[in-house]
C-alpha cells in the first residue's frame, strides 16, 4: 500500500458546517492514516458537547478534544477545545493558546490553518465549510501558497456563504466543491 499524499487533514466551519461536517466524517470511516482536526467556531461560555454529538452522529471514531502538548496520532479524530486557538508543534504535537480572539472566534480557523502549514507544509488538505464570518479565508490562502491541497464548500450549497466567498475571494488557486464532490474525494484518499 502506497503512503498517504497527507500528513494532516484540517476542517474549519461555523454556522451551517455541523452537517456537513458531520456526512465529510462519515466519509473518513476507514481512515486510519491521516490525523483529522476539527475546528468549529462554538459559544465560549457555554458548556459544549459538540465532540459526543459529532462522535454519535458521524458513527466514526471518539472525537476527542486534544489537551496541551498532547502528540497527535495517525487515524484519529480532534475537534479544537472551545475558548482556545489549536496549534501545531513541529513535533506533531498540540499546543493550546489562549490570546485574543481572531475574526471574533477563538479557536480561530486562520490561526489553527496556519499553524498547521508551518507544521505540516504542503502535505496538509484544508477545508473550509460554511459560515457567517471570513475566518478561514486567510489560513486558506496561506496554506494555498505554501502548495498545500486546499477545498472550499460551494457557497451556493452553504446554509451561510460567508465564509466559503472570503476564502474564494481571497485565493483563486483552491478547489470549490459541493458537499457530495467533497464526500466522493475523501473517500478516494
Amino acid at each position: 500500500m502506497s503512503s498517504p499524499r497527507y500528513d494532516m487533514i484540517v476542517i474549519g466551519g461555523s454556522a451551517g458546517s455541523i452537517p456537513v461536517c458531520i456526512s465529510l466524517l462519515k466519509a473518513l470511516t476507514h481512515n486510519q492514516h491521516i490525523p483529522v482536526v476539527l475546528i468549529i467556531h462554538r459559544m465560549r461560555n457555554v458548556v459544549s458537547q459538540l465532540d459526543k454529538l459529532l462522535t454519535r452522529e458521524a458513527g466514526s471514531v471518539k472525537i476527542t478534544e486534544p489537551e496541551d502538548k498532547q502528540a497527535i496520532t495517525k487515524g484519529k479524530i480532534y475537534l479544537a477545545p472551545q475558548n482556545y486557538h489549536l496549534l501545531f508543534e513541529e513535533d506533531h504535537s498540540f499546543s493550546l493558546d489562549y490570546s485574543d480572539a481572531v475574526h471574533y472566534s477563538r479557536p480561530s480557523i486562520d490561526v489553527s490553518f496556519e499553524s498547521a502549514g508551518r507544521a505540516y507544509g504542503n502535505r496538509v488538505l484544508a477545508i473550509l465549510l460554511s459560515g457567517a464570518n471570513a475566518d478561514g479565508a486567510e489560513g486558506l490562502s496561506y496554506l494555498s501558497d505554501i502548495g498545500a491541497d486546499c477545498i472550499v464548500q460551494d457557497p451556493n450549497s452553504a446554509q451561510y456563504p460567508t465564509m466559503p466567498s472570503s476564502a474564494i475571494a481571497l485565493e483563486k488557486n483552491i478547489r470549490i466543491m459541493t458537499e457530495a464532490e467533497m464526500i466522493t474525494f475523501l473517500q478516494e484518499l
